[in-house]
């Protein structure tokens, strides 16, 4: 188990899992870093998981290389903010400071990444917090608590309980689909399937959702690919 190499220009890294659970070999690539795992049963071989990685591997380069570079969060780089493209710089004072064509990030360059990324997460909480109030209000129920994550699959759940999660990364993307993404969430207080009664209540609390669902179905990894640990 553990760190294998795919030969070729360039060489794909795959990380090899064991799982009992597993019926068949599957190969997945992670939207989050761009990290190809491998998962193989109990009964297969080492050597034939590493076959099928070759069998597959038009369709690994493919996915990798329309998946994009990932970018380092610092000055001079550019990143969506409420689905703006803005540039990265330097600013003044002890405030992080929105414009409409960048984001000023006062103190050390070094740390800038980091001090961002905390910034959009209280950003995220807000509007999100705002969403789901006004979501909740027309729906005509409460929830319990809202928390945010870094997420890998899912950009938001809703719990029996009525916790709602959501990914903070949802502030990088267009306004109405982190409001789409909130009416989806708070609908789920009311019905906890994806029936028909519950697209329903989405609609009505939303409205049209086609065009923010699609928009997150087509750009999403793309939202995975900005490194704040600067």
């Amino acid at each position: 188990m553990g760190q294998h190499v795919l030969p070729g220009n360039p060489p794909v890294p795959v990380t090899l899992r064991r799982s009992p659970r597993a019926k068949r070999i599957s190969l997945r690539i992670s939207a989050l870093d761009g990290k190809v795992t491998l998962t193989l049963p109990a009964h297969v071989s080492e050597r034939k998981a590493m076959e099928f990685a070759a069998e597959k591997e038009d369709w690994l380069r493919h996915h990798l290389s329309t998946r994009g570079a990932d970018v380092m969060v610092q000055p001079g780089a550019h990143i969506p903010i409420e689905g703006l493209l803005r540039v990265v710089a330097p600013g003044a004072g002890r405030s992080v400071r929105l414009f409409p064509d960048r984001v000023e990030v006062p103190g050390d360059p070094d740390r800038m990444g980091r001090r961002l990324g905390a910034w959009l997460r209280e950003l995220a909480r807000d509007r999100l917090a705002g969403a789901s109030d006004l979501y909740a209000a027309r729906l005509g129920r409460t929830y319990d608590r809202l928390t945010l994550r870094d997420t890998r699959s899912r950009w938001g759940s809703c719990t029996h309980d009525g916790g709602l999660m959501y990914s903070w990364r949802l502030i990088l993307a267009p306004p109405e689909v982190l409001s789409y993404v909130a009416a989806h969430e708070v609908a789920h207080l009311a019905q906890m399937n994806h029936s028909p009664a519950f697209w329903a209540g989405v609609e009505a609390i939303h409205g049209p959702y086609a065009p923010p669902r699609k928009w997150l179905r087509e750009n999403s990894s793309d939202l995975h690919r900005y490194r704040f640990e600067g």
